[in-house]
């Protein structure tokens, strides 16, 4: 089983568990409510970003999901979160979600280093024969920045899930399969020159 332990990293991103002291940080990059429009919860209420973060820890405790803070190496700031989940070990099968990042964060290369981070253990350590990745169809730009790390798209399951505003969200489904991953590194990530991980013991 995959390490609740679990430290990735490269140049540019540290990817380490999350734990209740992220909360302020998090409470602060959180604030801006446009990150949330197609999100499943608003993280910029309090009350839902602290239930979020319960929901991770107890998840992983419990096996079914990993969640990471990811860390900008460059100012030593948190900037955001993602996850490993809905984890199928006899199927080799794993999803990468629950993913954002801090507006001031966005368009500067993080989010690329954190994906590659994530894809390249699942793959090249863990041996999973398929990374999952989806998103609510109406959201255009997650549904290009999919595309542009190699993710196929694949369809679309309607009425997926509850959004906080009463919509009923179809949810869109991109994978990348081992096969595949190699040329994916070798041409969009070509650029990361740097993957290291650890097993770092829970503060």
């Amino acid at each position: 089983m995959i390490s609740q332990q679990l430290v990735l990293e490269t140049d540019k991103v540290l990817l380490r568990p999350m734990h209740g002291g992220d909360l302020t940080t998090f409470r602060e990059l959180a604030k801006d409510t446009a990150l949330w429009t197609y999100f499943t919860l608003e993280l910029d209420k309090l009350e839902q970003l602290e239930s979020w973060m319960n929901v991770a820890m107890h998840d992983r405790v419990h096996g079914s999901r990993i969640p990471f803070t990811i860390i900008d190496k460059a100012s030593d700031t948190i900037a955001g979160s993602s996850s490993y989940g809905n984890i199928s070990y006899f199927d080799k099968r794993i999803e990468i979600g629950w993913s954002w990042l801090g507006k001031q964060f966005q368009g500067t290369g993080i989010n690329l280093h954190a994906k590659f981070c994530l894809l390249n253990y699942a793959f090249q350590e863990w041996n999973f024969e398929r990374v999952e990745l989806k998103t609510d169809n109406l959201n255009d730009r997650a549904k290009q920045g999919l595309r542009k790390i190699g993710a196929q798209e694949e369809g679309v399951l309607r009425s997926h899930m509850q959004m906080p505003n009463g919509r009923r969200r179809d949810s869109v489904y991109f994978s990348i399969l081992k096969t595949e991953w190699p040329a994916v590194r070798d041409s969009i990530f070509k650029d990361i020159k740097t993957f290291s991980y650890s097993i770092h013991e829970l503060s």
